[in-house]
């Protein structure tokens, strides 16, 4: 391999966003200007999305609206929930399942067929409805693979209880709400990262929003992108179940060549932010239940890690023992990975739309040269 090129693109600067600055060394993340830290103790998962589609952070009447606007879409029509009862008895994965129902969603969406696919108008009322129903269509899959029927959205719940509410046909109290809604918050945008940047690429051939979306949903599935917090959470009960010291697990796994999952990140050089926060409210929920086991895990491994790695936690250590105090299922992790980062990709395909020009890298041929073509009979 050539010493200049630079595999997986690290350190190579692509493109300029307004969107989200990231400090590896002093473990910094901003949305447009406002640290992640206030965002995520103060901010509503409406108020960022309007943020970053908007620029700005909405005034109490717009965030109504917004909020309004999106709650009223969040209704699956019956081609796309009938498309559900399949994938669920076929016992789809759910990421893939997500991927598939993302594409059907076009089928039915009145601005899908716009001659313009760059219409900002136009996009903004296509990625309401996308992020609106992605929730509505993860917590019917779910249900329906259990055996239970789908659960009708609620309009007078926020962004993040209505999900919890379909998931769990209960209407969950102000703390799993805000802790849930802190939770999409943190996750909604994260720079060029690889799920983003390939939304972004099929947003440069000029392809519709929802190609793009789908690109993303197919890209954060892949294991070295978003399956890091349902592995943490696998590693979890796996040392639960050893009925080992958690710290004793650690040094066998790694003595036995496996990966401990949730530590490092291809930016951040300390502690991840966003884990910080999702740590106190894995701690502060495990309180409120009575049982600190699983956070005592993590805690005991971080520790671990750190010091004889030199590894921080990255966002994925702490939201795997977050969701499962939750009640949520480990397998769906990914998926609502994806219905919060979906207002970001959104947003940095509308970036991309504003000034494009196609993406299209280069690769060095390091093959062979002037072969002569053999006849089929000489072969």
């Amino acid at each position: 391999m050539s010493d200049d090129l630079e595999r997986g693109l690290e350190g190579v600067l692509v493109a300029e966003s307004e969107l989200s600055y990231i400090d590896g060394d002093a473990g910094k993340l901003v949305y447009r200007g406002y640290p992640i830290e206030d965002l995520a103790r103060e901010a509503s998962y409406e108020e960022v999305v309007y943020l970053l589609w908007h620029d700005e952070l909405p005034d109490a009447e717009e965030l109504a609206d917004f909020e309004s606007w999106m709650a009223e879409r969040r209704e699956l029509e019956d081609e796309v929930l009938s498309e559900i009862e399949k994938l669920a008895a076929a016992d789809e994965v759910p990421m893939a399942a997500l991927r598939t129902i993302v594409s059907s969603l076009s089928a039915y969406d009145e601005d899908a067929d716009h001659e313009d696919v760059t219409d900002i108008d136009a996009n903004l009322r296509m990625a309401c409805r996308i992020t609106a129903k992605i929730p509505t269509a993860l917590a019917a899959f779910e249900r329906l693979r259990k055996g239970k029927e789908p659960v009708e959205p609620r309009e007078d719940l926020s962004h993040a209880a209505n999900f919890l509410y379909m998931l769990n046909d209960e209407e969950p109290d102000d703390v799993l709400a805000e802790t849930f809604d802190m939770a999409l918050v943190l996750h909604a945008d994260h720079g060029l990262n690889a799920s983003t940047f390939s939304a972004m690429v099929t947003a440069s051939t000029l392809s519709d929003l929802h190609s793009a979306v789908t690109s993303a949903v197919g890209t954060l599935a892949g294991s070295l992108h978003g399956g890091a917090n349902a592995n943490v959470m696998r590693m979890l009960k796996e040392v639960d179940e050893s009925e080992m010291d958690p710290t004793a697990w650690v040094e066998t796994a790694l003595e036995e060549g496996r990966r401990v999952p949730g530590f490092g990140h291809r930016v951040y050089n300390v502690k991840d932010p966003r884990a910080k926060i999702l740590g106190e409210k894995s701690k502060a929920l495990a309180e409120a239940a009575g049982d600190t086991k699983w956070y005592d895990y993590s805690v005991a491994i971080e520790d671990y890690i750190t010091e004889e790695k030199g590894l921080a936690p990255n966002v994925d250590f702490y939201s795997a023992s977050t969701y499962y105090q939750m009640g949520i299922p480990i397998d769906i992790y990914t998926p609502i990975f994806a219905m919060s980062r979906v207002a970001g990709w959104i947003a940095h395909v509308l970036e991309q739309y504003e000034d494009n020009r196609l993406i299209r890298p280069r690769a060095r041929y390091v093959g062979l040269k002037d072969q002569t073509f053999p006849p089929l009979d000489e072969r």
